[in-house]
This record gives C-alpha cells, sequence and structure tokens, in this order.
C-alpha cells in the first residue's frame, strides 16, 4: 500500500518512516481515532507518581515537539478517564484546552509556526484504566499487587497524553514513584532511583526511538537478578516465590540472544528485560527493551519457550524496526512466529521446514479468507496473520536459499534500525537477494486469500 504525500498527511514523530495515511486525514485508517497532525514528537518526559492501593495516577508529562503546520491548535491522545489541570505551551499557560472522547484538544497562547519548537506540560490525575476498543480492553491495568502496562495497539493513552502512532517515535525518559516496598520497571536504562519517605522514585532513560504503544511500567512485589552481561545485559524482575521455576523456564534465554544475534544481527538495545508477575496472564506483553510474562508462563515446565522466543524476537522486529502502518502487522507477528521456528531449529528441536508443514496443514482447513497483508482492523490479530505470516518467510527462505535469506534478514535490521518500515520496504530488500522476480511469491502469499501449496526446493 503506498505511502500518501497529499493533503494533510503526518510526518512520522522522531522517526525515518514515510509520510502516512489517507489523503483526507492523514491518519491510520485501522485507528482511525489515534495520533495527531500538524506535529512530530521527538521527546516524552514522564513524571509519574503511583499510588498502588487505591489506583492513583498523578503524572506532569512534557512533551519536546515541532511543528509541522501552523498550529493555533492541535490534539493529543489522552484517556478520559484521567483528568487534566493544567496545560502550557512554551512556559505560557493554553488560552484553552479540553477533553473528549480520548483526546485533549490544546489552543497554545501564541500560534506556532510551521517549523517550530513546542514544548508542551501537561498536568493529570486520575484512576488510570484500560481503553476499550475491538482488541478488547488494553492500556494501564491493575494486578493483584501492583501494575502493568500494555498498550498494543491503541492503549498508551491510557496513561499518558501522546500522539499514539505507531510511526511516532521519540526518545523517553520515564520517572515513577511508588511507595517503597514495590520494584518499578520502564523502558530503557534506570539512570538512578532515590528513596524518600517511603517511597521510590525509579527515573530510566529510553534513548533509541519508541513507538508509544511500546512504553511501559511494570510495579510490583518483584526481586531483580542479573542473568548476564555478554553480550547483552538480561535481568529478571519477578516474584521471590518463581525464582525456581524462572531458572528453569528462561534458562536459555542468553543463548537465544546469541542466536537471534547470528540470524538477525545484533542486538538493538543497551539491555532485556524479562519481567513476570504474580498474576497469570492470557498472553505475553512486548515492550522496548522488555517482555511481559504471567506466572503460569513460568510453571517449572518449560512449554512456553516458544512464547520466550517469540517476545524476544520483537526487540528485532516490532521494536527496532516498527510498523508505519497497522495494515503491515505480519512485519511483526510473521517475523516473531517465524523466529520460534528458527529457535527450534537452532536449539535441536523440530527443524523450520517440519514446523512449517504442520502449521500449513493446520491453515489448509481453516477458513481462507483473510488477506494477511492488509488483514484489516478486526482480524489483525488473528492467529493466520502470524502463521501465514511465518510461512511466507518460509516460502522465501525456500525461493533464495539460506545463505541469502539471513543475510537479508541481517541487511533489514541494519538497514532501517530504529525506524519506521513497511511491507514495500522489505520486497523492495529482498529482491537485491534473489536472482528471479519474486513478484509471485508476494501476491501469493500476502495479497491472495486463499492458502498457497506448501513452498518446495526446485
Amino acid at each position: 500500500m503506498p505511502s500518501s504525500t497529499g493533503k494533510g498527511a503526518r510526518d512520522s514523530g522522531g522517526g525515518t518512516g514515510p509520510l502516512l495515511g489517507d489523503p483526507d486525514d492523514g491518519l491510520d485508517p485501522y485507528l482511525p481515532k489515534n495520533g495527531n497532525l500538524g506535529y512530530r514528537v521527538s521527546r516524552y518526559e514522564l513524571d509519574l507518581e503511583y499510588k498502588v492501593a487505591s489506583n492513583r495516577l498523578a503524572g506532569t508529562a512534557t512533551i519536546t515537539a515541532t511543528a509541522i503546520n501552523t498550529l493555533g491548535r492541535f490534539s493529543l491522545d489522552l484517556a478520559t478517564s484521567l483528568s487534566v489541570s493544567r496545560v502550557s505551551v512554551n512556559g505560557k499557560r493554553a488560552s484553552r484546552y479540553s477533553q473528549r472522547t480520548n483526546k485533549l484538544s490544546v489552543t497554545p497562547a501564541d500560534s506556532l509556526p510551521p517549523g517550530g519548537a513546542m514544548t508542551v506540560v501537561v498536568k493529570y490525575s486520575g484512576s488510570p484504566k484500560p481503553i476499550r476498543g475491538p482488541w478488547g480492553e488494553v492500556g494501564w491495568e491493575e494486578l493483584t499487587e501492583g501494575a502493568l502496562c500494555a498498550s498494543q495497539p491503541n492503549g498508551a493513552a491510557s496513561w499518558f497524553p501522546c500522539d499514539d502512532h505507531p510511526s511516532s517515535k521519540a526518545s523517553y525518559r520515564i520517572a515513577i514513584t511508588t511507595e517503597s516496598p514495590y520494584l518499578a520497571v520502564a523502558n530503557g536504562t534506570l539512570q538512578r532511583k532515590r528513596t524518600k519517605a517511603g517511597s521510590t522514585t525509579w527515573i530510566y532513560e529510553q534513548v533509541e526511538p519508541m513507538a508509544t504503544y511500546l512504553a511501559t511500567i511494570q510495579i510490583g512485589p518483584y526481586v531483580q537478578t542479573t542473568l548476564s552481561t555478554r553480550p547483552v545485559k538480561i535481568k529478571a524482575v519477578l516474584p521471590e516465590r518463581l525464582k525456581n521455576n524462572f531458572a528453569s523456564d528462561f534458562a536459555r534465554q542468553k543463548d537465544m540472544v546469541s542466536a537471534f544475534g547470528e540470524m538477525f544481527g545484533p542486538y538493538p538495545f543497551p539491555e532485556y528485560t524479562v519481567v513476570v508477575t504474580d498474576d497469570n496472564l492470557e498472553i505475553p506483553i512486548e515492550a522496548q527493551g522488555l517482555s511481559t510474562f504471567g506466572a503460569n508462563h513460568c510453571d517449572g515446565t518449560g512449554r512456553s519457550e516458544r512464547l520466550v522466543a517469540h517476545e524476544l524476537a520483537h526487540q528485532w522486529f516490532g521494536n527496532s524496526l516498527t510498523l508505519a502502518r497497522w495494515s503491515d502487522i505480519w512485519l511483526h507477528e510473521g517475523f516473531a512466529c517465524y523466529s520460534e521456528w528458527l529457535w527450534s531449529e537452532h536449539s535441536g528441536g523440530q527443524s523450520a521446514d517440519s514446523l512449517a508443514r504442520y502449521h500449513h496443514r493446520q491453515l489448509s482447513g481453516a477458513r481462507q479468507d483473510l488477506e494477511i497483508g492488509d488483514p484489516g482492523p478486526d482480524s489483525m490479530f488473528d492467529d493466520r496473520v502470524y502463521k501465514r505470516g511465518a510461512l511466507t518467510l518460509h516460502a522465501l527462505r525456500v525461493s533464495v536459499g539460506d545463505d541469502e535469506f539471513f543475510d537479508l534478514l541481517k541487511e533489514w535490521t541494519r538497514e532501517y534500525r530504529y525506524s519506521s518500515v513497511s511491507t514495500d520496504d522489505f520486497t523492495a530488500l529482498a529482491a537485491r537477494h534473489s536472482e528471479g522476480s519474486l513478484n509471485r511469491l508476494w501476491q501469493q502469499w500476502l495479497h491472495e486469500k486463499p492458502l498457497p501449496p506448501f513452498p518446495e526446493d526446485g
């Protein structure tokens, strides 16, 4: 799907992706109520205080942005469950602001010219809760004792004002203050912490550009251990009672990081943190630089190892390289799913080819009514997008051969590191690694609904 450069097209915030969206509104048609026009964000600084028992959040967000058009008014995504008490732009109180349907509309005291810098400070508070949508409830979630943020695809506004669009990538400083018995984790590296009067403030710096839906905070009665320092620092944050299970279930985490580094190129962030909550979670949660699992994924059986591989792979495919439009979700989930198969093959389990054949048989008995290259908003998290996306990569691997396939993956992660990407970007790059045309492969696997035959050598 070509990107638009027509009237109203948005500039990606802080990333290097293309101009996006429908010419009429410039927003992603999968989430037309999310994202905002007229500016691009380069940095968020979030100063937050959270009371666990009462689920009370108080925050000050300082947002650094640049106007693209003349701005006499602009908007931010922010859940209406959070009340705004003050807004300033470039040090002056806003002339007017209002909240409606998860939008904060701001009229600055002075209009901003194209290219003008703006620093927006929003003070807000309330009891955060998930945002309801076609994908269920996403965003800030209370745990039995603590909280987590799982914001894919539209839940970031449940806990901070933002330009909530995947192409709006920016750096972050996240400071979270909570009661001292609790440990707080956020994206990036811990810069410092300070304890005063029974509360501890944890300050994290996320330098590499990050999409809003990947921003997270995890709070709980956790302990922290360092699993490895080389080649990547790997940490575990979890309840004390699960340490023995964790040692079994995540025993090969370091080997996974090394294996994926060989397959995909260097791990893209300074460190990797695995969080395990004391509650059960339906599915693990990806975030930039960390992954969150439920206690049910840490039961000492090793049955969740494929999920461990899946979430780790998202650090390359989804976090460093982030889709520019939600219609290209296969670039995240198909790659992460195929990474599960690659890890199985690498670690002495079933080969990727064997797993591909199994899932091809499973898909052949499923409905043939989904175009994974543009599945539609209601189906973008359909398991067929994951499995057929992985099969698309297996078909590509069979077509070009192992050497070219893995060279392509490393070039993909290197050339588009920390940026916004599209299917067109990937297919154009893949063409350099194939002696013949790949057009038919892309057409069959990404854009036609019937499942193609299983790819065979020759």
